[in-house]
């Protein structure tokens, strides 16, 4: 029997959890119900109080209740629900985790759940899921499922609902995950105008023995990467596209932050880095554009994607940030240049080919990098067979595949 975990607000929101709770139990599950709730008394009985939740953040829950501040509690309840969480998943007596709420709850639950392992079954069910879920999900996989209405009582509407998350849940605990590869971890990133070079590394390196997991370098994907980088699981980094920084220093859509490229980099793992798609900006619909941006090369991807071309004094900024980032390798790296192009669209003859900001980006990369950071230079363009070959190889090597 599997236990899943309820967490919520249970002042304010124990009816819906309640109904949730006897659905699953009626699946043939157990429930351990977790309160992060401080304004009223609880509707429903819980396994772990309130107490215990800010207890573990050395918050006095009398003190945070007589204060009558909510954006404090839900600070304290946010922080302390995590600890929580995560120890009980750790001591396995709990298989998922379900809550419902509106923005405070949403964000306490959310909290929590970025504290559990990728793989672990986890699902809100939020007012918020209809909008930019990106700081409540962050990089984990916690499902967003959308109330529709408000998270208050139980109707015509919110029942069903309800109901088809209590199954939601009951349905990813009691999946059954196909045994995982043993084979070591390669992660690589990869965007729409880099994913021919990708498809055709990936097949050496697969066919070398390793497990290659493709990142969409997408901000979100980016940061993932990053993630599972820092856990010690990956053994090698195919970073051919490193676009995200172009999208972080100029404003565009799809930015992964300012510590993009700094886990490997940090951790030793081997690691081969490009330039793939810094030729290019991420805006969404041709309207989104900033004016600021009034005159410049534009390309539309698709309805909703707009992309921008690259000035050569960007690409000099993009090309010393890359250095400065690789610069702090703990471990070996190697840099690969496509000479002829860093998109698809960015080769000779498409709409991005920009011979002189190329140049700038080479140039200022490569004058600042380490003297001990190899730089290949190859006469192809990003996604040709040959580039593609270089970068597997190059990783292959620095992983001890292939003999120096």
């Amino acid at each position: 029997m599997s236990t899943i975990a309820i967490l919520g607000t249970m002042d304010t929101k124990g009816v819906e959890h309640g109904f949730v709770a006897d659905l699953i139990r009626q699946r043939g599950h157990a429930v351990l119900v977790i309160d992060v709730g401080t304004l009223e008394e609880p509707q429903l009985k819980s396994d772990i109080s309130r107490r215990e939740v800010a207890a573990a953040v050395g918050v006095d829950l009398a003190t945070l209740v007589a204060k009558r501040d909510r954006g404090q509690a839900v600070t304290v309840m946010s922080q302390g629900a995590p600890i929580i969480l995560a120890k009980l998943a750790a001591e396995k007596r709990i298989d998922g985790v379900i809550s419902l709420g509106g923005g405070g709850g949403t964000a306490i639950a959310t909290a929590a759940m970025r504290a559990l392992p990728i793989g672990f079954p986890k699902l809100m069910v939020s007012t918020l899921a209809s909008g930019n879920v990106a700081p409540y999900v962050g990089v984990k996989d916690i499902v967003m499922f959308p109330s529709v209405v408000d998270v208050a009582g139980l109707n015509r509407i919110s029942r069903p609902l309800l109901a088809r998350a209590a199954g939601a849940i009951c349905g990813m605990v009691e999946m059954s995950v196909p045994v995982a590869s043993d084979k070591p971890i390669i992660v690589a990133s990869q965007f729409g105008n880099t994913t021919s070079c990708i498809a055709q590394a990936r097949k050496i390196l697969e066919a070398a023995g390793y497990e290659v997991i493709v990142f969409a370098a997408t901000g979100t994907g980016g940061r993932t990467m990053e993630s599972l980088i820092e856990t010690g699981l990956v053994a090698g980094v195919l970073d051919v596209t490193t676009t995200e920084w172009a999208d972080e220093l100029v404003g565009g859509v799809l930015s992964a932050g300012p510590t993009r490229l700094e886990a490997a980099a940090r951790l030793g793992v081997p690691a081969v880095v490009s330039t793939g798609c810094l030729d290019m900006v991420n805006f969404g619909s041709p309207e989104s554009v900033p004016v600021k941006f009034a005159g410049r090369k534009l390309y539309q991807h698709n309805p909703q994607v707009t992309l921008m071309r690259t000035t050569p004094a960007e690409c000099e900024k993009l090309g010393g940030i890359l250095a400065e980032k690789l610069n702090r390798s703990t471990g070996p790296v190697t840099v690969l240049l496509p000479l002829r192009g860093s998109s698809m669209i960015g080769a000779p003859g498409g709409a991005f080919h920009d011979a002189n900001a190329d140049r700038a980006l080479y140039t200022a990369l490569k004058s600042a990098l380490r003297p001990n950071i190899p730089v290949v230079e190859k006469d192809c363009a990003i996604n040709d067979s040959a580039f593609a070959e270089a970068c597997a190889q190059a990783l292959l090597r620095q992983l001890g595949n292939i003999k120096q």
